[in-house]
């Protein structure tokens, strides 16, 4: 299912409002101290993330009838994403997305994908425990991981604990 010129443009406009809300509120986390992590590694195009999308949502697009019948059709509509699960206590939807080709491994408007789409895995950093698919050549690495390194090299631990905390604590490369 290849965009149109309208759904194109359609998408190109909710890119834009995306990313200056989220370029704000990733602003604001940092000025307040709240951004912990840089992402490290590259993409090894396993897919694992275009073939079931999942998005969290907040409470009012979940509950919210009217809300939620306009974020489903949305997604259903212009993202291309039929919803397949959702988690009412996480509040989160799972999607397959009508985009992806799993022989190829590739979208087929890459160039026209949503802004979670573009954004993911970045958006993994903003959570206490940022977790990656295996396959996910991506991962975190703590903003002040010398210091926590610095910090576990004082304790009297064996070396094969110490390098468990490390990586726990995402504190190793």
């Amino acid at each position: 299912m290849h965009d149109g010129v309208t759904r194109r443009l359609l998408k190109r406009v909710a890119r834009v409002c995306y990313g200056i809300d989220l370029g704000f509120t990733r602003l604001v986390a940092r000025v307040r101290g709240e951004s912990f992590y840089v992402l490290r590694g590259s993409c090894r195009r396993c897919g694992g993330c275009c073939e079931t999308p999942m998005v969290r949502t907040h409470a009012v697009f979940f509950y919210a009838k009217v809300s939620r019948g306009l974020f489903l059709w949305w997604h259903r509509t212009v993202n291309g994403l039929e919803l397949i699960h959702e988690d009412r206590k996480g509040r989160t939807f799972t999607f397959r997305c009508t985009h992806w080709d799993p022989q190829t491994k590739l979208c087929d408007s890459y160039d026209s994908r949503p802004g979670m789409c573009r954004d993911y895995p970045r958006v993994l950093l903003e959570v206490a425990n940022p977790g990656f698919l295996p396959e996910c050549g991506h991962r975190a690495l703590h903003r002040d991981a010398a210091r926590i390194r610095e910090s576990l090299a004082d304790l009297d631990l064996p070396p094969a604990e110490k390098a468990e905390l490390e990586r726990r604590l995402r504190a190793r490369e």
